[in-house]
């Protein structure tokens, strides 16, 4: 590995698991203070996850790109934009990360390290919302106005939690995270396949789409 790759995996694997510790972490707090009320449980993770999104992208974003997201990986480097020989070890810290962030939650709230999600998720709709909210993504991590990246990606996030039937995962490494945790946005494994096949179908998806859309056009001041 070359010395300057290490603080670039550094990065994706620290801002994957703290993204999964946000969104894991807040869907417990959320849970527990919400009353069983499912709609201000999920405006209450919708809401960490947005700041927590923002804040590790401005961080880790002029270090590693802060994909947090095997799909994303994948696209770019398609793309050249991430060299392809960096692909494989992105996404295994991606993967590491996410798995770490998970236990880091269960760990904070006294919960066990080691389950398994329980909370199905695997209807045909939620598949097509996992490609809407995947392509939707890469769109906005392809064109977003300069300098305004983690605002418009923590943004289109928040959205798509809420206008997508899966609550807008769109993100492989993040599944796996949530498929081991039996938590307010845990997935259960038998749904995961589905999940990430959709994530991958609508990040690819949004290569050609974005290069009919033509070039980004310059900010104006």
């Amino acid at each position: 590995m070359s010395a300057s790759l290490r603080p670039a995996l550094l990065a994706e694997g620290l801002g994957t698991a703290l993204l999964l510790a946000v969104v894991i972490g807040s869907g417990v707090m959320a849970e527990r203070l919400a009353g069983g009320n499912a709609a201000v449980a999920l405006l209450a993770n919708t809401a960490a996850t947005v700041g927590g999104l923002f804040v590790l992208i401005e961080i880790f974003g002029p270090v590693s790109g802060a994909h947090f997201n095997p799909a994303v990986s994948l696209a770019l480097a398609l793309r050249g934009d991430l060299p392809r020989v960096h692909l494989v070890p992105y996404v295994a810290v991606q993967l590491v990360g996410a798995v770490l962030g998970a236990w880091l939650a269960h760990a904070m709230f006294g919960l066990p390290l080691l389950q398994w999600a329980t909370r199905v998720r695997g209807d045909p709709g939620q598949w097509l919302a996992e490609v809407v909210a995947s392509l939707g993504l890469m769109l906005v991590v392809l064109r977003p106005p300069a300098g305004r990246a983690a605002g418009v990606v923590a943004a289109y996030i928040g959205a798509a939690y809420w206008f997508t039937a899966s609550t807008s995962f769109a993100n492989p490494a993040a599944t796996v995270g949530r498929m081991i945790s039996d938590s307010f946005a845990g997935i259960a494994p038998a749904s995961v396949p589905g999940f990430v096949a959709a994530q991958l179908v609508g990040a690819l998806l949004a290569l050609p789409l974005h290069r009919a859309l033509g070039a980004v056009p310059a900010s104006q001041p």
